[in-house]
This record gives structure tokens, sequence and C-alpha cells, in this order.
């Protein structure tokens, strides 16, 4: 068996002295790993981080194997990722994101969008936006997806500010006046179509992570018996100077 594809390095572990298991985001074999001879060397290990692009040639006997990687990087921008706080617990977040997906299942656009936001991740707020549309983009890729663009109780398209914590629906303002203590917000920046959607605050970001938030650890998280990784919380204190944990599910 042999291929060969493009990958996001997810992660890295080593195996015996000088060897290293590596996970890939692949795009046309979805995350896969595979042993990289050599891969704890010095001229490996740059290469090898999470966050990098690379070129794969996978190789086994039998599909079901480990298998064996060759591995030339493409894309080398983990030492500008990991540079910055933001960066580090992004990079681990999003990793941490594509092992909720089977492994072995390709999933194209994933791939696609995982590469663009990792592309555009210098500016904080940037990738925070970038983060909380990748974290709705995992929703729908499994099966949870969110309906943002029409009202939940009206069939409205406009003026959607609130989104149903039950239906995970976009609710508009008048519908959803008289229940706004129990709606969550929709911060402009996830509005298709809306004129604020490229500007957002602090509290905006907040309430993106609050909504993306609530239904990864309803739908995805806590039936896997998980919760959000130290790496979330630790992006969203970064990006948001927000020091208590706890405030965002």
């Amino acid at each position: 068996m042999e291929w060969t594809d493009e990958g996001i390095v997810l992660g890295v572990r080593r195996h015996g002295e000088s060897s290293a298991i590596v996970e890939l985001l692949t795009r046309e074999h979805g995350r896969h790993l595979g042993l990289v001879r050599g891969g704890a060397s010095s001229r490996m290990r740059p290469l090898l981080q999470p966050g990098n692009n690379v070129t794969a040639v996978w190789r086994a006997r039998l599909d079901e194997h480990l298998g064996m990687y060759a591995i030339e990087g493409t894309r080398l921008r983990a030492a500008t990722l990991l540079g910055s706080s933001h960066g580090v617990y992004g990079v681990t977040h999003l990793a941490a994101l594509a092992r909720l997906l089977p492994e072995r299942d390709p999933h194209e656009e994933i791939y696609e969008m995982l590469q663009w936001t990792l592309d555009d991740f210098e500016q904080p707020g940037i990738a925070a936006v970038h983060l909380i549309r990748f974290e709705l983009a995992m929703l729908a890729e499994l099966g949870f997806g969110l309906d943002l663009q029409s009202c939940a109780a009206t069939g409205a398209t406009s003026e959607l500010i609130y989104v149903s914590p039950k239906s995970g629906g976009a609710v508009s303002r008048a519908a959803g006046e008289a229940w706004r203590d129990r709606l969550l917000p929709l911060p402009a920046f996830l509005r298709e179509g809306d004129g604020g959607a490229n500007a957002w605050s602090e509290q905006d970001l907040l309430d993106g992570f609050q909504v993306t938030g609530l239904f990864l650890l309803r739908h995805v998280l806590e039936p896997r018996g998980q919760g959000h990784s130290d790496a979330r919380h630790g992006f969203i204190n970064a990006v948001t100077k927000r020091r208590p944990r706890a405030a965002v599910p």
C-alpha cells in the first residue's frame, strides 16, 4: 500500500530512540498516523511541529497497519505560530478539534479551512474569529450544525441577534425580545451579510466562544466523556485578557 498526500501536522510523539509517530490531517486521507524514521532527530524536529504543512508518502504492507511516513516540509509556519501565547494555545486547540474527526476519514473542507485559519493566525483578534468559525465548521462536519441564517421562530433573515441555547437556531430581535434573558447573543461577525461582520469587540469574541462552546460541550465532548481543553481556555484568556476560566463554556 502506498499513497502521497499533503497534510498538516497535528502532533508528534517519540517512538524508541530516534523515531517518531506523526499525526497528520491530510487532504484526501483524513486524520492519519505514521512512523517517521529519524523523526526525533534535530534535522526533523523543526519540520514535524504542529501547524506545519508537509507532503507525505505513506507506505505499509496492509492498509490497517500504522505504516511509514516519508515527509518533506512545504510551509513551515510553526515557528511563527508558536512565538505567541495565543498561537501556542490556538494551534494546540485546533489540533484537539481535528482529533474529533474519525481516523482515516477524509474531510477536505475541514482540511482547507484549517490551512486557511493557520495562514491568518498572527493577530489575536483575527485568530479568535477564525477559531470560532472553525468550531462552527466542526460542529457542522460532525452533524450538529447551527442554523444562523434565519430566525428559528419566524423564518426572518434580518436582525438576527440571538441564538437559542435549545435548538441552536438564530432568533431575530423581535421574536427574541420577550426571552432575551434566556438566549445567547449572536455576534455581528457570525451574521451572514451583516455590515458589522468585519468588526468585533472583546465581548463579541466572548459571545462567539460561548455559542460554540455550549454546543461542542453538549453534542460532541460530553457524550465522549470529555470537556473543553485547557488550550481553549488559555486561548480565550490570551486574546481577551480575561482571567476567569469558568466564564465561557
